[in-house]
């Protein structure tokens, strides 16, 4: 009797780079991508203030969000831009999530990163872009001055009026630098 026999099998005995990498990289893209899509749906019909995000361009696993200061803290009038990058394994890894915009904070460094216990060790799956977003605009009102990644902002914090000071002239010279960085592209 005639046994099926893939020829070439006898020589490659050893898996190739690329088939290592196929291999670790999880099976179903598609129930991530099926879960981004659903949450983008979810944002889109959102009636929250504040808060937004779309994914930039067509890859489905980079967004840009958009947050805007809570009412009633010195962020309040201020808009900032974030980048989200999720993992193929997604939901059950959280995405990385940094400011985009410069943002003087206790609880983010001068790359953009972001101290939030969500974002690391306490993430769940049941976390969506909407409860990210939410989280971050609640931090910047709340900060956690005992994990600071910016002394400088975690000192000056318990000084409102000296804070909101220091945070609109960094807000304002970041918004100058971005302008000028277009008016340059642009020539």
């Amino acid at each position: 009797m005639a046994q099926n026999v893939n020829p070439f099998s006898s020589m490659q005995n050893t898996p190739t780079k690329a088939t290592e990498e196929k291999q670790s990289l999880p099976k179903d893209n598609h129930a991530v991508s099926k879960r981004l899509q659903k949450e983008l749906m979810v944002l889109m019909m959102s009636t929250e203030q504040g808060v937004s995000a779309f994914p930039e361009g067509e890859n489905l696993f980079k967004w840009i969000g958009t947050i805007t200061g809570p009412r009633d803290t010195v962020y309040a009038g201020l808009t900032y831009k974030l980048t989200l990058e999720f993992p193929h394994s997604y939901p059950y890894s959280a995405p990385i999530v940094r400011f985009a915009t410069p943002c003087f904070h206790p609880n983010v460094d001068t790359g953009g990163n972001i101290c939030l216990d969500i974002l690391k060790d306490k993430w769940s799956a049941l976390y969506d872009v909407r409860t990210i977003l939410l989280s971050i605009q609640s931090l910047l009102g709340e900060p956690n001055n005992e994990s600071p990644l910016n002394l400088e902002a975690a000192e000056l914090w318990n000084n409102q009026t000296k804070y909101k000071k220091y945070l609109m002239e960094e807000y304002h010279r970041a918004l100058d630098r971005t302008q000028s960085n277009r008016n340059q592209q642009d020539s």
